[in-house]
């Protein structure tokens, strides 16, 4: 189960859907729960509505918090009969929190965030409480433990997010017509596109930026670039193009500021064979070894990213050694190893669980 909107791109979204299909390939009966904006982007989803805009940790979600899909998800829960329910982000405002309150189901809670909010800290006593419902705690990263811990207290089992590694490395190369660099994200301050924007300008005429995504900022960055040609707006693409573009790109750049507990899009460009650069955050240091793995920079460092950007546009003695180590680290990192270790958690739990809260 999803709170946030499968219309709308997205860490927890892409793991929630890469993770079912996984299971599914492992023989198990998979749904997914989730508000969606439209028709729902994959097989095997139960839409439960419409999403709301909400701001939080220096980004927005969209969120469904209404009566409706409380109603639709608890319908579901009925009508389904699951032996186990798995809830990604457990006190998400919507259909996870709402499971958490209501399921008599035995419950998987999968916490992502990174960073204590003001929501965190005000309800404190009723998460608290509320989160012994959970039969078992995982948290995608040692950040995400930390800030979870802090929150609601409890012992969290610490397993890394996933990468589907065949859908990047054997995509078809999106043609490029010179060095090109590719930022997949939201346009939004916390992921420091526009840190990137002003690296641009420090680098060659001959290089150009692929910008994949939409957000917040999209118009004003639009606007402040639009006498370069060198850097192309792409909008929102479905994942076949991201993946044909992660693995034809150069160089694949993620500067974002803070907040990220995870870095499932440096892992996409490791399995694609792209070098990476991003900045030198305790999230992207859980994927990926500073100067083995990926370049990583001081955050917010226009000059900065851009000399690494350079290095490996330029250096391919370097891009080899990155591109290799990147594709082993990917490989351990994959969804097929993840889904296996979380079917041994819905093993355990379904054996565990008490009869009577069934």
């Amino acid at each position: 189960m999803c709170p946030y909107s499968l219309s709308h791109p997205g860490g927890v979204q892409g793991q929630v859907l890469a993770q079912a299909r996984a299971l599914r390939a492992l023989g198990h009966d998979v749904r997914v729960l989730a508000p969606c904006d439209g028709p729902p982007p994959d097989g095997g989803v139960t839409p439960l509505g419409n999403s709301v805009p909400l701001a939080g940790n220096g980004s927005v979600a969209q969120l469904a918090p209404d009566p409706a899909c409380i109603l639709r998800t608890l319908a579901a829960l009925r009508d389904e009969a699951f032996d186990v329910v798995h809830l990604h982000e457990p006190f998400c405002p919507g259909p996870t929190l709402t499971t958490l309150a209501f399921a008599s189901e035995p419950l998987v809670g999968t916490f992502h965030r990174a960073g204590m909010g003001a929501a965190y800290t005000f309800w404190r006593p009723v998460t608290v409480r509320m989160a012994h419902r959970l039969d078992v705690r995982v948290a995608v990263s040692e950040d995400a433990r930390r800030t979870a811990a802090e929150a609601i207290d409890g012992e969290y089992e610490v397993l890394p997010n996933g990468i589907e590694v065949e859908r990047f490395a054997k995509a078809t190369p999106w043609p490029t017509t010179g060095p090109t660099v590719l930022f997949v994200g939201r346009h939004e301050p916390r992921k420091g596109l526009g840190v990137l924007v002003d690296a641009m300008a420090e680098l060659g005429p001959g290089v150009r930026l692929w910008v994949a995504g939409e957000g917040s900022e999209t118009a004003e960055l639009q606007a402040r670039t639009a006498g370069d040609p060198r850097i192309e707006w792409l909008g929102r693409l479905d994942d076949a193009e991201v993946a044909s573009r992660v693995r034809g790109a150069d160089a694949l750049c993620a500067p974002s500021l803070h907040g990220e507990s995870f870095g499932v899009v440096l892992l996409e460009g490791m399995a694609a064979s792209t070098p990476v650069v991003a900045s030198d955050l305790p999230g992207y240091r859980n994927v990926a070894v500073p100067g083995k793995h990926a370049l990583l920079v001081p955050p917010g460092d226009a000059s900065s990213l851009a000399a690494a950007l350079s290095l490996v546009l330029d250096d391919a003695g370097l891009t080899a050694e990155l591109v290799a180590a990147g594709e082993a680290r990917a490989s351990e990192l994959s969804m097929a190893v993840l889904a296996e270790r979380y079917v041994e958690l819905y093993e355990r739990v379904v054996r565990e669980s008490a009869p009577a809260r069934r």
